[in-house]
C-alpha cells in the first residue's frame, strides 16, 4: 500500500485516526522533509510471542518489579504477565459494562506504589466512563475507589488511555462518542486530555483551573513522552486522517472543525503527521531509543516515527505489516524491549490460533 504521509515543518502534534473505516477522500502532500530531519537510527527486531489467549487486551502497564497488569476489554479482567509469560488473574473488575468500544480500558501504576500501592482504571460503566484507583497488595481487585465520574460513555470513542506522565501527574484520554460538539465544549470531560492529582482532582497548573488539559480531539488512545519530557498523542481521526500531535496546555486540536491539516492555526493546533486512516487507525503509542511507536488496528502495523533532539520528525517507517492482524497497546518496558499487544478479537479483526496475544519486540 502506497504510504501518504503529511508532515507539517516546524509543528509539534500528533492527532488521530479512525477506527478502521475506508479512505473516502485524499489530501495534499506538503514539501519533503528538509535534509537536517532525523533518519531512524533505532531497530526493531524479531518479535516474539510473550502470551496467547488472551481476548482484547487492551492496556498493559508495568509494576515495580517488571511484571505488567494488563486489561481485557470485554471480559473486564485484570491480569498480572511476567517477563516469562506466565499469566494469572488478578481479578474482575466490579462496574464495567462491555459494550461496542466500551469495557475495562486503560490501566497505570502510580509512580510512588512502592508507598502507596495505587493501581489506576478507566472503563465503560452502564452510562458513563469513569477513572478508578484500588490498593493493589497482590491479591484481587478490591476497595475500589471512583475518582472521575460522568465521563461521556457511548458505543465508539471513549477514549481510555492512562499514563503517569514525568510530572508525576495522570493524564486521562476520553473520547467524544460521535458527538463532535463535546470536543470543543471545555465544560464537558469528552473529547480531552485530562490532568489529575493521584485522587483524581485538577492537577496544579491545568490551563483552565479544571481537569482539561487540552481539548478539541476526537479520539485519543496513545500517550506518551520523550527524553525531553515532550508529550505526543496519537489520535483516530474520521475519513481522511489519522494524526500524531504535540501536546501542549491549553491547546485546542481542531475537531470537529479540522481534521487532519487546515483551519486557523491561531485557534486550532494542527497535527504532527497525519495518515490515511486504512494506514494507521492508531490506538496504543509509546517513546524508545528516539523514536515514537504507534500500534496501529486498521493498518494493522507497527509504525515507527523517529524524532530528533529538537523534536522535529522523520519519514515514518512501517514494521511488521499484516504480520499479527490489529494492534492495541505498545509500551516500553523496563528493558527498553516493547510489548505490543493484539486485537484481532475485538470484532473487527480475523482471529488467528493463538490469538490475542502480547508480543514482545527488542528494539536497538
Amino acid at each position: 500500500m502506497r504510504l501518504r504521509i503529511l508532515v507539517a515543518l516546524g509543528a509539534l502534534t500528533l492527532a488521530g485516526c479512525s477506527s478502521g473505516e475506508p479512505s473516502h477522500a485524499a489530501g495534499s502532500t506538503p514539501p519533503p522533509l528538509p535534509s537536517s530531519a532525523p533518519a531512524h537510527t533505532a531497530s526493531a527486531g524479531t518479535p516474539r510471542d510473550l502470551a496467547t489467549g488472551l481476548s482484547v487486551p487492551w492496556a498493559i502497564a508495568f509494576l515495580p518489579g517488571g511484571d505488567a497488569l494488563v486489561t481485557e476489554r470485554d471480559t473486564a479482567r485484570l491480569l498480572r504477565v511476567t517477563p516469562g509469560g506466565k499469566v494469572s488473574t488478578v481479578g474482575k473488575v466490579p462496574g464495567v459494562s462491555p459494550a461496542g468500544e466500551g469495557g475495562l480500558l486503560g490501566v497505570a501504576v502510580s509512580p510512588t506504589f512502592a508507598r502507596d500501592h495505587w493501581v489506576f482504571l478507566y472503563y465503560s460503566a452502564a452510562s458513563e466512563n469513569r477513572i478508578v484507583r484500588f490498593p493493589y497488595l497482590g491479591k484481587g481487585v478490591s476497595g475500589v475507589q471512583t475518582l472521575v465520574g460522568g465521563i461521556p460513555r457511548g458505543p465508539i470513542h471513549n477514549g481510555g488511555r492512562l499514563a503517569f506522565g514525568p510530572d508525576h501527574y495522570l493524564y486521562a484520554s476520553t473520547g467524544e462518542t460521535g458527538r463532535g460538539d463535546l470536543a470543543q465544549d471545555r465544560s464537558s470531560l469528552g473529547g480531552k486530555i485530562l490532568r489529575l492529582t493521584l485522587d483524581g482532582k485538577a492537577a496544579p497548573g491545568n490551563p483552565f483551573g479544571t481537569r482539561v488539559w487540552t481539548y478539541g480531539h476526537r479520539n485519543v488512545q496513545g500517550l506518551a513522552w520523550d527524553t525531553q519530557g515532550r508529550m505526543f498523542a496519537s489520535e483516530f481521526g474520521q475519513d481522511r486522517f489519522d494524526e500524531v500531535n504535540r501536546i501542549e496546555a491549553g491547546h485546542n486540536y481542531g475537531w470537529p472543525v479540522v481534521e487532519g491539516f487546515g483551519g486557523d492555526r491561531k485557534r486550532y493546533t494542527p497535527p504532527l503527521l497525519t495518515w490515511t486512516t486504512d494506514e494507521a487507525s492508531p490506538s496504543g503509542l509509546a517513546y524508545d531509543r528516539g523514536s515514537l511507536w504507534a500500534a496501529a488496528l486498521g493498518g494493522t502495523r507497527l509504525w515507527q516515527v523517529p524524532l530528533s533532539a529538537g523534536g522535529s520528525v522523520g519519514k515514518p517507517v512501517a514494521r511488521f505489516t499484516g504480520r499479527y492482524g490489529r494492534l492495541r497497546a505498545v509500551v516500553t518496558a523496563p528493558d527498553g524491549s516493547l510489548w505490543v499487544s493484539t486485537s484481532n478479537r475485538d470484532g473487527r479483526g480475523a482471529p488467528k490460533q493463538g490469538d490475542d496475544r502480547i508480543l514482545v519486540i527488542p528494539v536497538t
